[in-house]
């Protein structure tokens, strides 16, 4: 692969914005194609970009790459010849995978995930919705506002109306703080995305009134109930960035429950 170098190709991923992975050689034995320190980028659909040995190497690799998409967790595992291959685990607690490969040779890998932080996306420009865009930026998340929101934030800008480009994930959060501007267009957007999280700053009684008309409308009633309204958790905030700081912790909390539940067994017993 003349010119192509894996750093680079990892930058451009990660400027892309979608998640993949990094397979690292670790250590070789006896003859093999790919040599410790090598690397590649794994892609969510399964592309190996890099050179980590023959087929046998790739299909562990893809393998081991879903399930760290799915856990969020780096996993070392080993391909060797099968005739060696006695148990799928081997005594160093080392994942094995069996080799058809006729050079006989072990590789050792190392498979970590890179994900973008979960995105924050806010409908409104109400002052409670532009203190949350400042607070969920110095969390660390990133922040996507409607065009033409001034906001001191450095954040992503969206159409409320094609939402859908955004390409919303499920770990994502929405959160809607229209606030009286367009309330009924907002949430009905915020609650077609795919994201498990959408809370709204309203009283329960506005939310559940604004939620039956668009169930009346054919918005599914089990999508519906899950709409988290007033959004934040309860710690009595009064001001814009009280109530900013009382739907971050809500959302942190949502977050960190999530990543606890998707970890392996063994990684939550740690």
């Amino acid at each position: 692969m003349a010119g192509f170098d894996i750093f680079d190709t990892i930058d451009a991923l990660r400027r892309k914005g979608d998640a993949f992975c990094v397979a690292t050689v670790l250590r070789t034995a006896d003859a093999t194609s790919a040599k410790a320190g090598a690397k590649a980028a794994i892609t969510r659909d399964g592309q190996i970009l890099g050179h980590l040995g023959g087929a046998c190497v790739q299909r562990a690799v893809r393998e081991t790459a879903r399930e760290a998409f799915a856990h969020g967790t780096p996993k070392m595992i080993r391909v060797k010849p099968s005739d060696k291959v006695v148990a799928m685990t081997d005594p160093d607690d080392v994942q094995t995978f069996k080799s058809g490969c006729p050079s006989g040779g072990t590789v050792d890998l190392l498979v970590e995930p890179y994900q973008h932080a979960p995105r924050v996306v806010i409908f409104g420009d109400s002052p409670i919705a532009l203190a949350l865009a400042a607070h969920a930026a110095l969390a660390g998340l990133r922040v996507c506002l409607p065009e033409g929101t001034e906001c001191a934030t450095d954040h992503a800008s969206f159409d409320p109306a094609d939402v859908s480009a955004l390409g919303i994930e499920a770990r994502d959060f929405v959160v809607v703080a229209s606030q009286g501007k367009g309330d009924g267009a907002a949430l009905k957007a915020a609650l077609e995305t795919p994201a498990r999280r959408v809370s709204m700053v309203a009283s329960h009684r506005k939310a559940q009134v604004l939620c039956d008309k668009l169930v009346a409308q054919g918005l599914a009633p089990e999508r519906a109930a899950q709409l988290k309204s007033p959004a934040g958790l309860d710690i009595h905030a009064i001001d814009p960035h009280e109530i900013a700081l009382s739907i971050l912790a809500e959302i942190i909390l949502w977050r960190n429950a999530d990543q606890s539940k998707e970890a392996p067994h063994d990684e939550k017993m740690a």
